[in-house]
């Protein structure tokens, strides 16, 4: 009876050992043994509606992205990661229209065109467009709503490009 439940509790215990979950709290599932450096190359604003902060501020916000929730070494050039691209579109459309014609709402929508290499495994290389928006009342103008758009959309943005290359959902 001791010998059956002795080998019973050791094959559960090896079971168990071999089982493994492991939870990522920081949205990345990059394998530090591998990979350990990333260069990001600053995106120009090539878009044809110029909001001048808006290459400043996309930048900024793209390397503490990674260097908030990656271990990664950042680098000039040649990274084991490299993230660059540039910001193609800053667009204003009109969204709602009252009954009179008048545009009620509008959408302020970016772009930017993401070029990602991966030189461990280029088989996760990409180029890809994102695009994220906000909408405001005409109420209030551009001006007066700019910069708080942008941070939003910036935002998303950057939470769509760091998903895309680096957490591997």
């Amino acid at each position: 009876m001791k010998k059956t439940f002795f080998a019973l509790f050791s094959l559960m215990t090896l079971v168990m050992a071999s089982c493994a979950i492991s939870y990522k709290f920081n949205g990345s599932s990059i394998d530090y043994t591998k990979i350990k450096t990333i260069s990001i190359v600053d995106f120009p604003n090539q878009a044809a509606l110029v909001y001048p902060p808006l290459a400043t501020n996309f930048n900024e916000a793209l390397k503490d992205e990674y260097s908030s929730k990656t271990r990664l070494v950042f680098v000039p050039q040649n990274g084991d990661l490299q993230v660059s691209g540039e910001i193609v579109g800053y667009n204003l459309s009109p969204m709602a229209v009252s009954s009179s014609g008048e545009s009620m709402r509008t959408k302020l929508e970016i772009t930017v065109n993401v070029r990602f290499v991966n030189t461990k495994n280029p088989t996760e290389d990409f180029e890809e467009r994102f695009s994220a928006y906000q909408e405001f009342s005409n109420e209030q103008t551009i001006d007066q709503v700019q910069e708080e758009l942008n941070e939003q959309i910036i935002k998303e943005l950057i939470s769509l490009i760091f998903n895309r290359t680096v957490a591997n959902w």
